[in-house]
């Protein structure tokens, strides 16, 4: 397939609405030939969603693409491939029980049907050779370390006659030193004439790598210019300023509180053997929310794995009520007077096939008065589910539905009420009000303030700044798996909170 160059990329006033939810509200965009352009921005800026629209994974509702200067259509990642246009995402696309070889070869249109891996490896040689760099083509992909599986995205892509590369949070599964390999070889393909459009959350690389920077926020581009025109503080307050309005009733309280929770010098491994949390120690107190601020992937979701018995401690201690957890797990945590509403609360949080009942009662099945000699207190169990349906306003036409059927804000408000009425002492919540409406947003924020007020120890994790800054009482901010500051709120400055989540020690 003989790929022309692209010269020029354009994307003019791209328009993409999901139900309730403006994604991108006319976006003008544009790279050029040789040039490296970060699209800055928080999670749910609008990022990803435009980019996925220049490859082909969702269809614009509005807006035009042009390349070199005249318009194209582009409804499949097909298209974008016939482009010269290819994506390196987040999880990447390679199959690990087959080889390096065999994974690219299955990529390329080009090659033999016979051996193919022969073909391939002649070109592999000659790329590496190129760019200085080697990696085995024998090796099955589950032996590469996470570097490498990104490479070998990279090197199909460019194989495959791509001129522009769209790499999405690329140092985010990457150790310090792969992601500074990741750097110099995105610096040579530059050179070579390549574009890059680098889509990060981290301050640091944005310097590090770009000629010229976009901000989105809200789905708009509130930036766009060279990257000599900004320094990280003007970046950091284009990225998260906005109007956070404080109304929401919320009482002062008296410091010296009882600690109900205590972590010290706690770490934690990811799903792929790397270190996400590295020495964190904090205390959380009744009566108190302790909120944590970061982008995701910094290490939130191990630490509250760790947290509720679901994830392996590789060191350090968590202490609930004054009492050392040895061999902490699951079971364990149940045993706790600690509510948890889960980031993926249909994967973790509701079993998608039972009815809200069934749900109602997962964590307390075996107690009182939910059971009934060997069996289980039919009445009861339905009381209870009632009883949450009313008090949280979960909207269901009956408690025998699955729970599935249900709205994401309902099943969220549900899974509220159901930990709140059962486990009150301490409650964690992991992105509680993550893609639901204004109303559900309020009406949760104001239940964990009500909760807060009455006595209750709450940690939160959240991505939102505005629910951070509207209900915390401390603010610790993680970056990597680090604590980079934790303060009270009112110490905090907006800008200054940006920095840290971006990786810039104020």
């Amino acid at each position: 397939m003989n790929i022309p160059l692209i010269e020029k990329l354009e994307m003019r006033n791209i328009y993409k609405e999901f139900p309730g939810v403006i994604a991108n509200n006319y976006i003008n965009f544009h790279i050029n030939k040789g040039e490296i352009v970060s699209l800055l921005g928080e999670n749910g800026a609008g990022k990803t969603t435009l980019m996925n629209i220049l490859y082909g994974l969702y269809r614009m509702d509005k807006g035009e693409i042009l390349i070199n200067g005249k318009k194209v259509n582009i409804n499949s990642p097909r298209d974008a491939i016939s482009y010269g246009i290819g994506m390196v995402h987040q999880h990447f696309m390679l199959i690990e029980n087959h080889t390096v070889g065999e994974n690219i070869a299955l990529y390329l249109d080009n090659v033999p049907i016979i051996f193919p891996e022969k073909s391939v490896e002649r070109k592999l040689k000659e790329f590496f050779e190129k760019f200085k760099f080697n990696i085995n083509p024998k090796s099955k992909i589950y032996e590469l370390s996470l570097g490498e599986q990104q490479k070998v995205e990279i090197i199909k892509i460019l194989l495959r006659g791509a001129s522009l590369i769209i790499l999405d949070e690329p140092t985010s599964v990457l150790a310090p030193i792969e992601a500074e390999e990741l750097f110099k070889l995105l610096k040579n393909l530059k050179d070579e004439g390549k574009s890059i459009i680098f889509i990060t959350h981290k301050l640091n690389e944005v310097f590090k790598i770009s000629d010229r920077v976009t901000v989105l926020r809200l789905g708009k581009v509130v930036y766009d210019g060279d990257i000599n025109s900004v320094n990280e503080k003007d970046l950091a307050k284009l990225m998260v300023e906005r109007e956070i309005i404080f109304n929401i009733t919320k009482e002062k309280k008296d410091g010296n509180k009882e600690v109900v929770l205590s972590i010290k010098n706690l770490y934690v491994k990811n799903d792929k053997g790397l270190l996400s949390v590295k020495g964190v120690s904090f205390e959380l107190r009744k009566g108190e929310i302790f909120g944590i601020a970061g982008v995701s992937g910094n290490g939130q979701r191990e630490l509250v794995e760790a947290l509720t018995g679901l994830r392996k401690i590789e060191k350090g201690e968590i202490c609930y009520f004054g009492k050392k957890c040895e061999k902490f797990d699951s079971k364990i945590f149940r045993k706790f007077n600690v509510a948890h509403i889960p980031e993926e609360r249909t994967k973790i949080g509701v079993v998608p096939n039972l009815n809200v009942e069934e749900n109602a009662i997962l964590r307390v099945y075996d107690k009182e008065p939910f059971t009934k000699g060997f069996g289980l207190n039919v009445k009861k169990i339905k009381e209870f589910a009632l009883n949450i349906i009313k008090k949280y306003n979960v909207l269901t036409p009956s408690t025998n539905i699955k729970i599935k059927f249900l709205s994401g804000g309902n099943i969220q408000k549900f899974i509220l009420g159901r930990e709140i009425e059962t486990k009150r002492d301490i409650i964690i919540a992991a992105h509680p009000t993550y893609g639901l409406d204004i109303q559900a947003t309020r009406y949760i924020r104001n239940e964990l303030l009500k909760m807060r007020n009455m006595g209750s120890a709450i940690l939160l994790i959240s991505e939102d700044l505005e629910e951070i800054l509207e209900i915390s009482d401390i603010i610790a901010v993680i970056y990597e798996g680090e604590f980079l500051k934790v303060d009270r709120k009112e110490n905090f400055k907006i800008e200054e909170i940006g920095l840290l989540m971006g990786g810039v020690k104020s």
